[in-house]
């Protein structure tokens, strides 16, 4: 069963500022260890994004990080599938514009489920708006091969939704320390990386680069 947050979802997403997404093969293994290292660097809540396992071995993992977020005291997100999500105990589900729709992942999760969104537009940004989700993510900001086939969108899309999205926003897309200050400069206050930390020898370090460069750059940008 699926433990229940002791305040809302939206509120603990708010106060996440990295957000990790990560496959099942990550550099360092085993992924618990991993996920360890993640945490202490500052990343602040985690999902699994995998395709290419079977159902089983994606309940698998998907318990085991469950059950290491818990203990590391950070949520921990299934990529679109709400069913695995729901059996793994784990916090919530991230769904994509062609995947189950917000509202009937609501009903299966009820309101304890942390829903999070893909969005790649303003119209998309806009229509979340009325969508039960608990925050969305924005991009790919710049190129990346986990979403290939997909433009860009560029910081232009980080400046529209800092200043029309309800919900909590994170940046996602080719983030690194090299480039997070112009998506804090464009008002983004939350990135979501995947490639940086994943394929780090040491993910501890990586989060902490990152994590150091996103907080410098949202003193400067406070100070100007």
């Amino acid at each position: 069963m699926m433990a229940q947050p002791a305040e809302p979802a939206r509120d603990r997403v708010a106060r996440v500022r990295i957000y990790l997404i990560t496959d099942a093969a990550p550099q360092v293994r085993p992924i618990e260890r991993f996920l360890r290292d993640a945490v202490a660097g500052g990343v602040g809540m985690v999902q699994l994004r995998e395709k290419n396992l079977s159902d089983a071995a994606l309940l698998d993992v998907s318990a085991r990080c469950a059950v290491a977020c818990r203990s590391l005291g950070v949520p921990f997100i299934v990529n679109d599938r709400v069913d695995i999500a729901l059996a793994s105990g784990a916090d919530g589900v991230h769904l994509g514009q062609d995947d189950l729709p917000v509202a009937a992942a609501r009903r299966l999760g009820g309101d304890g489920l942390i829903i999070g969104l893909s969005t790649h537009s303003q119209a998309q940004i806009d229509a979340a708006a009325r969508k039960d989700a608990d925050y969305i993510g924005v991009g790919p900001i710049w190129a990346t091969p986990t979403k290939e086939g997909r433009p860009p969108v560029g910081v232009a899309l980080v400046r529209f939704a800092a200043e029309h999205a309800v919900q909590p926003f994170f940046a996602i897309g080719g983030l690194d320390p090299d480039n997070v200050a112009e998506v804090v400069a464009a008002g983004g206050e939350r990135v979501s990386v995947l490639r940086w930390i994943t394929r780090a020898a040491d993910p501890k370090h990586a989060a902490r680069d990152l994590s150091e460069q996103l907080e410098a750059a949202r003193r400067a940008r406070a100070g100007s």
